[in-house]
């Protein structure tokens, strides 16, 4: 008999597997992050006019909540 090494295969279905369920993962996980910081943060009232007006870049707010 000879002493020959062994060479492991390396199974690379498994790993591509793998790698796509944690790309998936993460994916998953950042899209829940956003919906979560854009539900829970309420930005602070900026100033405006509260009235329509006619002058160029003067913009009022559709429905002011403040």
């Amino acid at each position: 008999m000879t002493d020959a090494p062994v060479t492991r295969r390396i199974k690379w279905p498994l790993i591509a597997w793998l790698l796509a369920v944690a790309v998936l993962i993460t994916v998953a996980a950042a899209n829940a992050h956003l919906v979560y910081v854009a539900v829970a943060s309420q930005p602070d009232c900026v100033t405006h006019l509260k009235e329509a007006g006619s002058k160029a870049g003067a913009f009022r707010a559709a429905k002011p909540a403040c």
